[in-house]
């Protein structure tokens, strides 16, 4: 009976150290997936950076082009506006008023 009682408790043991073993095989899993998790999140964080960098680039000739946009722009009414004048005295100075 004794010898009944030790081997039980071997096997106890044993039973224990195979759940401690798959244990630490599934702490090294996860351990595992939270390095490629931070691994991604650092890489992602460089793409988010580097668009975040471009945004600002483009942002900066938007505003230049903007302005040059506005300057043709006035350029454009302020030359129509002196071909209208320029046709109307025309017609102002051929009718005789």
């Amino acid at each position: 009976m004794a010898r009944e009682t030790q081997t039980d408790r071997l096997n106890r043991i044993e039973e224990k150290i195979d759940k401690m073993a798959e244990a630490i095989v599934a702490l090294a899993r996860a351990e595992e997936k939270i390095h490629t998790l931070t691994s991604f999140s650092k890489q992602q964080s460089e793409q988010i950076q580097n668009i975040i960098n471009r945004i600002d680039r483009v942002e900066i000739i938007v505003n230049t082009n903007a302005n040059t946009i506005g300057i043709i722009n006035k350029l454009f009414w302020m030359m129509l506006a002196g071909f209208i004048a320029a046709i109307t005295w025309e017609i102002i100075i051929h009718m005789g008023v």
